[in-house]
């Protein structure tokens, strides 16, 4: 496994969550990152994403203000710190990395960009 997310779960509407994505060196190193959520019958959307360097990120407006997107590599994770969550978050959430030949001081939103892809881990928010 090349991309490995955890963290998901179920939490009441107001509580927080703490997603995990572990990598492999090989797929983590100069690349961005990015996570993105699906809601069945609907398309995947990017949620967040995050230059190489972590200097760079982006978020989707349903999310700014509540998510944080951060990564270290040293350890080859990227993060995802949700708070304040509410029942629209309520998805399965992917974590991703991007084509080497990209420039990895950007961030993307693409799903075509992505190269690899995590599992999935699902967060449920209740009301």
């Amino acid at each position: 496994v090349q991309l490995q997310a955890s963290g998901g779960g179920l939490v009441q509407a107001g509580g927080s969550l703490r997603l995990s994505c572990a990598a492999s060196g090989r797929i983590f190193r100069a690349r961005a990152m990015g996570w993105f959520r699906q809601v069945p019958g609907k398309e995947r959307e990017c949620v967040s994403s995050i230059s190489d360097s972590g200097s760079y990120t982006y978020y989707a407006d349903s999310v700014k203000g509540r998510f944080t997107i951060a990564r270290d590599n040293a350890k080859n994770t990227v993060y995802l710190q949700m708070n304040n969550l509410n029942t629209e978050d309520t998805a399965v959430y992917y974590c991703a990395a991007t084509f080497p030949e990209l420039e990895s001081h950007l961030t993307y939103t693409e799903e075509s960009k992505y190269a690899f892809w995590g599992q999935g881990t699902l967060v449920t928010v209740s009301s």
